[in-house]
Formats: structure tokens, sequence, C-alpha cells
């Protein structure tokens, strides 16, 4: 049986040209899968349609924010913002990709809940066993978005 899931628009922060990622294809509350069309990164592309490589960190970071989304509306809480603020261990194994391309992006919680939360991610062509790229993501979570403006400096 597969469950549907919410549209991203409704567990990012982003939309338009910027919402890059979905549907959810798979949600468990370690770790959620998205769908990758590479014609919706068209805004990165270059002259002859393809997306660089670098794309997939912002494939992988809306990934991680789609869990974020799907595992506070499980709570019964609301979505959360959060600020995307490094990688570590980034593998890329292509340059780039073709805007034909329908690929996989998978984020697996580490750890953390608010603050400092870690994810393992992975950029996938269902079918292989080598992941085109992969690495850990790091984001900081807030209960609100005003809570960052109070602690802004002067």
């Amino acid at each position: 049986m597969t469950r549907a899931h919410p549209p991203l628009a409704e567990l990012v922060p982003h939309s338009g040209a910027m919402l890059l990622v979905g549907p959810v294809l798979e949600h468990r509350p370690e770790e959620t899968r998205c769908a990758v069309d590479v014609a919706r990164s068209a805004l990165f592309a270059g002259p002859d349609g393809r997306v660089p490589a670098w794309v997939a960190l912002e494939w992988m970071a809306q990934c991680v924010a789609a869990h974020g989304g799907l595992v506070a509306r499980a709570l019964g809480e609301p979505v959360r913002p959060g600020l995307f603020l490094g990688t570590r261990g980034v593998r890329l194994r292509a340059d780039d990709f073709a805007p034909d391309e329908r690929l996989e992006v998978c984020a697996r919680h580490l750890r953390g809940d608010l603050g400092l939360v870690a994810f393992a991610c992975r950029l996938e062509r269902p079918g292989e066993a080598e992941p085109l790229a992969e690495g850990n993501v790091s984001v900081y979570v807030v209960e609100q978005i005003d809570a960052l403006r109070s602690r802004a400096l002067p």
C-alpha cells in the first residue's frame, strides 16, 4: 500500500522555481526519500540544459526539510524552520546531470532535534548501487523564525 504524503510546498519553505525536489516517495521516522526531476532545477542549468553536480547539496537540504516537516506533522506540531549550516564528507561522483534525468535523494537523521541537527544524505539514480553524491548535512532548527531575530546582533 502506498501512503500519500502532503505536497512538498507544505513541508519546506520554498516555492516556485526554488522548490527543486518532490514528491516524497517514502518516509519513515528516521529517513525520507524524495524524487528529483532534474528539469525542475532549470534555474541553475547551463546553456546545454545540464545542471551542475553542486545543486545536489540543495536537493539534499530540501529532502532534509521535507523529513523535518513530516516528522513535525506526525507529532501534531507545526513545521519548524531550519537554516542550512553546511556539509561534511561530501562526495560528488558526477560533474552534472541531464535535464531528462529522474533521480532520488535520501536524508537519514543522525542526531539532534532542535538546534544543531545532522543528516546523512545520498543522491541516487534508481537501480544503481553507487550514489551520485553523498555526505552529511547540518542544519540549525528553531521553534519559530522569530527566535532567530531575538538572537541577532544589533
